[in-house]
Formats: structure tokens, C-alpha cells, sequence
């Protein structure tokens, strides 16, 4: 019976946030803890231009880094391919390799490119917390305040959109300030929906969004913000949510390395994406931290 109790408990505890009136008697006892947003508007630590330009700028060079592989895209965007051969010529003349051969360019890890874009890379790894499992680091560089340094990956589902049973035992779906939800869950009904609403929306060779974060191998190397853990006494937050809508002019050929799909296809509305802004300057080694108020689970 003990056991038993337990077990319910733990249940409970990974269950309650869903659970309304519990929210309603919890909202002024952790008012601290809770995210209080008047206005999304005042919610941003960066401008959405910042963070179009972040993205625009690591998946640019995700996209030269690997340029070999889209030659079958590229054929179908003649205009596109002339543009990304100017910048594989700038990058290799950077690179000081004179070969105006792309297929000898020395392709780079996905972490690498990161590093050399943006000044850092991160990766997961056990958390310094104890009894809190997976947590995300910065492995190399630095990371000035006011940068993205992640992403939070998964299916977006729109208000009353059936997510249910995704969410029994999931403690990786997170709410947006209007209710939008993204399950980042990487593993069981989760990772099949996620894959299969991507397969759904594939136009021919272009990919509408990145199914990597759900495999070891990330081919966008920000997508692994559902695994930074909440902030404690000890470790306080270095990093917070941020809520981006992608534009509709956001280029076709990079929405590969997008790690978001909508739940329902025939809806007409900007893709949501939600990124990690660092607070402060995060140093190489260092964890990130942020605050659960508005994550569900």
C-alpha cells in the first residue's frame, strides 16, 4: 500500500500543473515562481528581429557547411544556389581554401558550426543537480548576455487540439502565454506525431522543419532546450523563455533546420518557436538554468 501511495504521488506531482483548480490555488502561494505577463509585448528580452537574424545566421552556415547535400535543392532555386555560392566562395577564401571546388570543403560538425557562428556550443549531459537527470552546458566559448543559446524542439498544438494522451507522464510540454502548447517530448506517441506531422507538411525535396532533435545526431545543434532544468536556491536562472512567431518570409530552403511543426496542417498561422535568451554572460563549462513558470508538467 506504501507503494502504492507513492507511486500515485509521483503521478500526482507530474500531473498537477495540468490540473485547473490546482493551478487556481497555487497561483498567489508561488507568485515568485510564476510567470506574470501583462502584455506579451513586454515579455522580450530581445527584439524578434534579434532573434530572426541568430537563427538566419546559424542556419545559413548550417546550410554552406553541408552545401554538397542540397544540390537537389538548389536545382529547383536557381537564384537561391547563384546567392549561397557567393557566400561558400566568401566563406573559403575566410577558410583560406582556394578551391573553388564546394564538394572539397571540409564540412564541420553541426556543434562546430556553431561555435564558429555564434562564439560557443552546447550539449547535453548529466545535470550538475542531483536526481535531475539530463541538463544542457556550454561545452566551448561564451555566450553574451542578451543571445540565444537554444531552442525548445517539438510539436505546437493550437487551443483545444488533442494532446492528451501525449501529455500522460510527459513533463516536456510547454505553455505558451496564449495557451499554444509544444510537446519536446522526444520518445513515445510524442516522437510519432512530431515525425509524422513532418513527413505530412515535406513539399518534394524541402523540408518544412528538422526531425534530428529527436535522434543523438542534432542537425541543428540549438535544439535541446526541453532539457534545460529549472533554476533552485543554489543554481538560479541564466537563461529564459522567449516566444517567437517565424515569419513568412523565413527562406524556404532553411526551414530544414526549424525543430517545430503545427499539430493541424490546415491551419493559416505563423509557425511558434520558443528560444532561450541568456539573462547574463554564461561562461564555457556552465549550465543552464532557467524558470518552469510556463512550462506545463
Amino acid at each position: 500500500p506504501a507503494a502504492m501511495l507513492r507511486a500515485l504521488r509521483r503521478r500526482w506531482d507530474a500531473y498537477k500543473y495540468r490540473f485547473v483548480p490546482w493551478l487556481a490555488l497555487n497561483l498567489r502561494r508561488k507568485r515568485r515562481t510564476l510567470r506574470y505577463v501583462p502584455e506579451s509585448s513586454q515579455d522580450k528580452i530581445i527584439s524578434d528581429e534579434d532573434v530572426f537574424e541568430t537563427l538566419l545566421k546559424v542556419f545559413k552556415a548550417l546550410f554552406i557547411n553541408d552545401f554538397s547535400r542540397h544540390a537537389h535543392i538548389l536545382a529547383l532555386l536557381p537564384e537561391i544556389k547563384c546567392k549561397y555560392l557567393e557566400l561558400l566562395t566568401v566563406e573559403q577564401k575566410r577558410s583560406k581554401v582556394n578551391s573553388c571546388n564546394h564538394q572539397s570543403q571540409h564540412v564541420f560538425s553541426p556543434e562546430e558550426v556553431l561555435l564558429n557562428t555564434l562564439g560557443f556550443a552546447i550539449s547535453r549531459d548529466r545535470s550538475s543537480l542531483v536526481s535531475a537527470g539530463t541538463g544542457v552546458f556550454v561545452t566551448k566559448g561564451f555566450v553574451p548576455k542578451g543571445t540565444v543559446v537554444s531552442m525548445y524542439p517539438g510539436t505546437v498544438y493550437r487551443k483545444h487540439e488533442p494532446i492528451f494522451f501525449q501529455s500522460l507522464g510527459n513533463p516536456f510540454i510547454f505553455r505558451c502565454i496564449d495557451g499554444v502548447l509544444i510537446d519536446g517530448n522526444d520518445k513515445g506517441l510524442s516522437r510519432s506525431v512530431y515525425r509524422s506531422c513532418s513527413r505530412r507538411d515535406q513539399l518534394g525535396p524541402f523540408q518544412m522543419s528538422d526531425e534530428s532533435w529527436l535522434t543523438a545526431a542534432l542537425q541543428n545543434p540549438l535544439a535541446m532546450g526541453q532539457y534545460v532544468n529549472n533554476c533552485s536556491h543554489e543554481k538560479a536562472a541564466n537563461v529564459c523563455y522567449q516566444e517567437f512567431d517565424v515569419p513568412g518570409y523565413f527562406p524556404v530552403e532553411l526551414k530544414q533546420y526549424l525543430p517545430n511543426i503545427v499539430y493541424s496542417h490546415d491551419i493559416e498561422s505563423y509557425l511558434r518557436c520558443v528560444v532561450l535568451v541568456a539573462l547574463r554572460d554564461i561562461k564555457q563549462g556552465e549550465e543552464l538554468f532557467s524558470n518552469y513558470y510556463t512550462v506545463v508538467g
